[in-house]
């Protein structure tokens, strides 16, 4: 036993060298940013490495498909009839006073429409509420519950892409009808492909120019709390890039027009003429109104205009 006893007096001085020198052991990771920010969301909310999700962050999460809006340029405007390029644009009292078909929007087209519009985030849920236990989870537990309502209703444009989604039409025929869901079928398909949305329940959330900032894709029971706090955050970080997104448009003549019935739209005055106006939205859309139906704010700037420019 004595014999043995040196070498193990050399092999624990030999341990205890290595430790003093870190040999032998795996560096500590580096300590990571929580994301947040200056959101307030708190640390029991902040976000897990086992989450899904991408960082929200603006910038570089668009998908190719899905081109973010910037301004539309005079000679990319498509008329209808060169000739008379005014004659059937919609009134943008009629335009804006379009009826909303409740909290979730069913259009991708009219969604994007009303996020440029009133300057908020759009979210996107793909579901199968009827198949998917998942789906029907995160619906119980937050996004039906009256606090996200209300939360949402003021903060978000939402759009809910619906795998069971149904005609709803009860006066067309059978044909119309199998007609009707093929091409909804076909609409669902092709916007899971745009977004790469690869499983239920999947939640998007873009910036009003249609800049991809946040996936989350999947949800746990009891996680409710959690991906509020992580939808809050992208709120927060959209909201700073819409400013930016709309100062840039700004510089090209863009502004925030409000009618008498304080409906708003982020547009461009193309043209003028003995009262009558021209708008042109960023993503395209034209319609035409009346100085007199807008408001006084609207209506002193168009004055100080016709001042600076003699008329």
């Amino acid at each position: 036993m004595r014999r043995f006893l040196p070498w193990l007096l050399v092999w624990a001085l030999a341990l205890a060298s290595c430790a003093k020198l870190g040999l032998g052991q795996r560096p500590k990771p580096a300590a990571t940013p929580h994301g947040f920010g200056d959101s307030g969301i708190p640390p029991q909310l902040r976000a897990k490495a086992s989450e899904a999700g991408t960082p929200v962050t603006p910038g570089g999460n668009a998908p190719k498909s899905a081109t973010p809006l910037h301004f539309t340029p005079e000679e990319d405007i498509v008329f209808t009839d060169p000739d008379h390029p005014d004659a059937k644009l919609p009134e943008l009292t009629t335009l804006l006073a379009a009826p909303k078909r409740g909290p979730w929007e069913m259009s991708e087209t009219l969604a994007k429409q009303r996020a440029a519009r009133e300057g908020k985030p759009l979210l996107i849920w793909f579901t199968d509420s009827a198949r998917s236990p998942m789906c029907k989870a995160l619906a119980q537990e937050l996004l039906n519950t009256p606090d996200f309502e209300q939360w949402a209703s003021d903060k978000l444009i939402r759009l809910r892409i619906d795998a069971q989604q149904q005609v709803t039409d009860a006066d067309l025929s059978l044909d119309d009808k199998g007609t009707q869901l093929v091409e909804i079928k076909d609409y669902i398909a092709r916007l899971k492909k745009q977004y790469k949305a690869l499983g239920y329940p999947s939640l998007f959330m873009l910036n009003p120019n249609g800049e991809v900032i946040g996936r989350y894709r999947g949800y746990k029971r009891g996680d409710a709390a959690f991906l509020w706090g992580q939808l809050k955050h992208c709120e927060i970080v959209s909201a700073s890039a819409s400013q930016s997104w709309r100062a840039g448009l700004m510089k090209n003549g863009y502004r925030e027009w409000q009618d008498r019935k304080q409906h708003k739209v982020f547009a461009k005055l193309t043209r003028y003429s003995n009262g009558s106006l021209t708008l042109i939205e960023p993503d395209g859309t034209r319609s035409r109104t009346h100085e007199n139906l807008l408001s006084d704010p609207d209506r002193a700037w168009i004055t100080e205009q016709k001042k600076l420019r003699n008329l």
